[in-house]
């Protein structure tokens, strides 16, 4: 075939694909406005790499209820709180299901997980386990002693890098300290250390398999390539995934062995009365209730979602902190006045009195949400709001980094200012929706208390103990605040800062 011929009837396929694409687009005409989309790709040129940000300069343009074509997929994008109220308010069912990414499908983890299955029975039965038997106010205060110790243990690796004046990785140490929190609360056992020469299998699989789902996947847009795997996302997902399910077979298998022996397990049953011994109890009564696959998939998903989202957000609290030094010598002065009549470390109880230090985690979830988007939704059906048609199997994002910078909603958006949560009565508890970094409606994250209880202990024990100066004395108003999109919102460079002992 000639050159002449092939350009021809290339020319051909993409009318032929542009037709197709402008009769689906009139019988959509009810669709929310939007960028009218080019043949095959839409709109995805106009994401850029943050997309966050690219969406919001869109919606000032198009509004806060916005359409695009994402390759071959419907995305519709929320930018308000009065809409995010009636999507996940008002419509709340209608949009309960998931958008689920390729990524999501690896070791079959969508059939499974709590994060991915559509809420049906299933997705009940682990929804009540969770809230029950891991994240119940009963269970968040008989477990807090556990939390004391791991905070304890992040402060003595702290004190260490103080002594020798070494620099520490806020963000890094942080996510081995949340790690380590979930592993013994749940496990009894510790998955990371602080150094670099021990052994980490599970931390190590964790944060590659954070790195791989982080990454655009060409899957995702368009369908017809998930059975090639283009860019080998899903074979790296799978090597990672198996890695952890592996391990925490391991842990299982020895659980069960030392349940199964009396003798042995009657000396350490005190010792290891954790999640898994409860689960474990559970499943025994009623398999059909709570699987085995369950109770995998339900740990292989605290683990990924868990982690990230604590650190990430401490060490952007830290950063703005750092940044802003009044503000660090203001909630530093608050610990210290509290502290003054309580011995030992910052307690859980204690957080009701610390006004200033819930405003500037409040402050930083506003200006830095751990998920921009939230978790994507899909719509179940066909669904009218204010006049629009928002289609079946649509994806549904909403922009809460772009919520907590509208300036019709916030005065000086882009200031970190906490105090201004010490004005209004507003929580991250999903009822306000103009702030709801953790999402709201049935779908609000299931973790929300002890990552509210993690990151204040975690950022007021900081603080009170020590103070910190950015590695090679760089001034801070010069420090690099772009943000890396992925799965999470983290710093693009990672916050490096030397304690000094208080």
């Amino acid at each position: 075939m000639d050159k002449t011929t092939f350009f021809l009837l290339f020319s051909s396929l993409l009318t032929f694909i542009y037709a197709l694409t402008i009769s689906g687009r009139r019988r959509n005409s009810r669709l929310p406005p939007g960028p009218y989309p080019f043949p095959i790709i839409g709109s995805l040129l106009k994401l850029g790499d943050k997309p966050h940000r690219s969406l919001a300069s869109l919606s000032k343009q198009y509004g806060p209820l916005m359409s695009l074509k994402l390759g071959s997929r419907t995305t519709i994008v929320v930018s308000s709180p009065d809409l995010a109220k009636e999507f996940f308010h008002t419509n709340d069912i209608s949009f309960s299901s998931r958008t689920i990414p390729a990524i999501a499908r690896i070791v079959d983890h969508d059939k499974y997980s709590i994060v991915w299955l559509p809420t049906g029975d299933q997705w009940r039965r682990l929804r009540r386990i969770t809230r029950e038997y891991l994240f119940s106010a009963q269970c968040l205060d008989g477990s807090q002693h556990l939390r004391g110790e791991k905070v304890q243990e992040l402060l003595d690796h702290v004190n260490k890098c103080c002594t020798n004046e070494k620099a520490l990785n806020i963000g890094a140490s942080v996510f081995t300290t949340t790690l380590n929190t979930l592993s013994k609360y749940i496990f009894s056992v510790d998955f990371g250390q602080y150094d670099t020469v021990s052994s980490q299998e599970f931390k190590e699989a964790v944060m590659a398999l954070l790195n791989i789902a982080g990454r655009p996947n060409l899957a995702d847009f368009f369908p017809i390539l998930k059975p090639f795997d283009p860019q080998g996302l899903i074979r790296q997902g799978n090597v990672y995934g198996n890695k952890l399910l592996t391990i925490i077979d391991r842990i299982i298998d020895q659980r069960l062995q030392s349940r199964s022996s009396p003798s042995s397990y009657e000396g350490v049953s005190s010792k290891n009365n954790d999640v898994l011994d409860s689960l474990l109890s559970l499943t025994e009564k009623d398999d059909s209730l709570f699987s085995r696959d369950d109770m995998r998939h339900l740990f292989f998903a605290l683990f990924i979602a868990g982690t990230d989202t604590t650190a990430g957000t401490l060490e952007w609290a830290m950063t703005e902190l750092i940044r802003n030094p009044q503000k660090m010598e203001r909630v530093r002065s608050e610990i210290v006045t509290l502290m003054q009549n309580n011995k030992g470390n910052i307690q859980e109880t204690y957080i009701s009195q610390l006004p200033y230090l819930q405003a500037v985690i409040k402050e930083t979830l506003r200006l830095h949400p751990p998920a921009p988007f939230l978790v994507p939704h899909q719509a179940i059906h066909d669904v009218e709001v204010q006049g629009f048609i928002i289609p079946k199997n649509a994806q549904i994002l909403c922009n809460v980094w772009a919520m907590g910078r509208d300036p019709n909603i916030w005065s000086d958006p882009e200031v970190f200012m906490p105090e201004r949560f010490l004005e209004v009565n507003i929580d991250y508890k999903g009822q306000d929706y103009e702030f709801i970094p953790f999402g709201a409606g049935r779908r609000i994250c299931p973790g929300l208390n002890i990552g509210h209880r993690m990151l204040h202990i975690m950022l007021g024990s900081l603080i009170h103990k020590f103070d910190w100066k950015l590695e090679g004395n760089i001034r801070a108003q010069d420090m690099d605040m772009e943000e890396k999109f992925g799965l999470t919102l983290p710093r693009k460079v990672p916050l490096m800062v030397v304690p000094v002992k208080l």
